[in-house]
């Protein structure tokens, strides 16, 4: 009778997924908005003449306030001293107006040659917009991410992390895929609109969300231990803690090299495996489906029988072989890059699958809000910087392409073309040999040089773990 009056909802299997669903296709329209522009890239410089410099400053955008105004390590604070259902409900308002900003950047019909302090002012406002929604996109992702850990702990948690990670995947297929045909269909701003619309449903199931919080914590608040509010002096816990940091470092390098993959993925479609632009993300959009499948499969294995770290140092020497194939100038063949991101969709299932899970091992519940935080900050540094410099060396190492696209596009609008025909005309001019192809090659050295400093830090974790006893290695599910 008594171990009945103590069951609370978290103790009911369907409950707690009912609730991982909720947060999890949160999360996978979140991506799906993250990603709307991704497989635009060549679409968008044909269109308005942007350069790779441009592209990298628009999809940069994700570390601009995150990382400059330290709104990741506010998200975090507030996300242990407000709670669980304030920061998720904020967290989606801001996603929400974001890509308002973001929509009105390509919706607005902006004079020829205007700039704002120097830069584009289509550019600088794309910019400014997917900035706002990434500090909401980030709050969203440390929130739930504290939300798994709250009702999961001790049962299935790497399995419901992998679960919500490879839905999140879902959504960057769904923009990979159905972005360039809207844009086709209709425009570019709405293909924006249609994700911006999307955010609201988002915001109404953390909504729901909250309400299952407050059921749940009305149950548990006779039986919880009483704990001392959280203290800006706790996060001297965290950033003392080696094994945090090399995580975090971990974390940065491997999804530096995985999230600015997809902005300049079509980009290398088209230049190197001459995809046609209008269906340049459909490789890359197959990854998140080998991460739908094995995300939830490897988080499974590590609940049951562990090697989290084993598990992290086979996904980062997987992308090494990854970025190495698309580096390489002689393997052109569309084989070699479908083989190559259904590679890339392993890896990427392997390290998220361990590393997040692993967290809680090293820093205390009570400072997990903070330290994914601080995580989520690190990350951002990487996702802030790599595409910006992608731009820069593509830029510098295709010399008069831009100027001559440039070119083009004035032409094109002097003679009255319109503006969703130009990017077609600005193709066949590319195929042509009028306007020169993209090189990505050197680019790509920086994504190589990233995995190889990945593997690096998950030996080094592994070794961490074994002097510090955190139990890595160990399964996660509580006999």
């Amino acid at each position: 009778m008594t171990d009945a009056i103590k069951k609370t909802l978290r103790d009911s299997a369907g409950a707690r997924w009912f609730v991982l669903i909720l947060v999890s296709v949160s999360m996978l329209i979140a991506y799906t908005f993250m990603e709307v522009l991704s497989p635009l890239q060549t679409l968008i410089q044909s269109t308005y003449g942007w350069s790779g410099t441009d592209w990298g400053l628009v999809t940069g955008a994700q570390g601009y306030l995150n990382v400059f105004a330290f709104m990741l390590i506010f998200a975090g604070i507030i996300l242990d001293k407000m709670g669980i259902r304030f920061t998720a409900v904020g967290s989606g308002l801001v996603m929400i107006m974001g890509a308002i900003v973001k929509y009105y950047a390509f919706a607005h019909n902006f004079e020829m040659g205007s700039t704002i302090i120097g830069i584009d002012a289509r550019v600088f406002v794309s910019a400014a917009g997917f900035a706002i929604f990434c500090v909401g996109a980030e709050g969203a992702g440390i929130t739930v991410s504290r939300i798994i850990v709250k009702w999961f702990k001790g049962r299935e948690m790497a399995l419901a992390m992998g679960t919500e990670m490879a839905l999140a995947r879902l959504g960057s297929f769904l923009a990979l895929f159905g972005s360039p045909r809207i844009a086709d269909a209709f425009s570019i701003p709405t293909a924006v609109l249609v994700g911006t619309l999307a955010l609201c449903i988002a915001l109404i199931l953390f909504i729901v969300y909250c309400v299952m919080d407050v059921r749940l914590d009305k149950q548990i608040e006779d039986e919880a231990e009483e704990e001392e509010p959280f203290k800006i002096a706790d996060l001297g816990v965290i950033i003392k803690s080696k094994g945090f940091w090399y995580i975090a470092i971990l974390c940065l390098l491997f999804y530096s090299a995985v999230f600015p993959f997809y902005k300049f993925s079509s980009g290398l479609m088209v230049n190197k495996f001459g995809v046609d632009p209008s269906t340049a993300g459909d490789i890359p959009s197959i990854l998140p489906f080998g991460t739908i499948l094995l995300t939830p499969l490897f988080g499974y294995i590590y609940d049951k029988y562990g090697k989290g770290a084993s598990i992290m140092i086979l996904g980062a020497v997987l992308l090494v072989i990854v970025h190495t194939i698309f580096y390489i100038p002689a393997l052109t063949a569309t084989w070699v890059a479908i083989f190559a991101v259904v590679l890339l969709g392993i890896a990427f299932s392997l390290v998220p699958s361990a590393m997040w899970p692993s967290v809680p091992k090293i820093i205390p519940e009570k400072q997990l809000g903070s330290a994914y935080a601080l995580i989520f900050y690190v990350q951002n540094i990487g996702l802030m910087l790599v595409p910006i410099l992608l731009g820069v060396v593509l830029d510098k190492t295709n010399p008069g392409v831009n100027e001559k696209t440039e070119n083009a596009i004035a032409i094109f609008r002097a003679e009255g073309v319109p503006a969703n025909e130009i990017s077609a005309k600005v193709q066949m001019l590319r195929e042509a040999g009028d306007i020169p192809m993209f090189d990505y090659s050197s680019t790509w050295i920086v994504f190589v040089g990233l995995t190889i400093l990945a593997t690096v830090f998950a030996f080094l974790l592994k070794a961490e773990d074994r002097k510090k006893g955190y139990g890595l290695e160990l399964p996660n599910i509580q006999k």
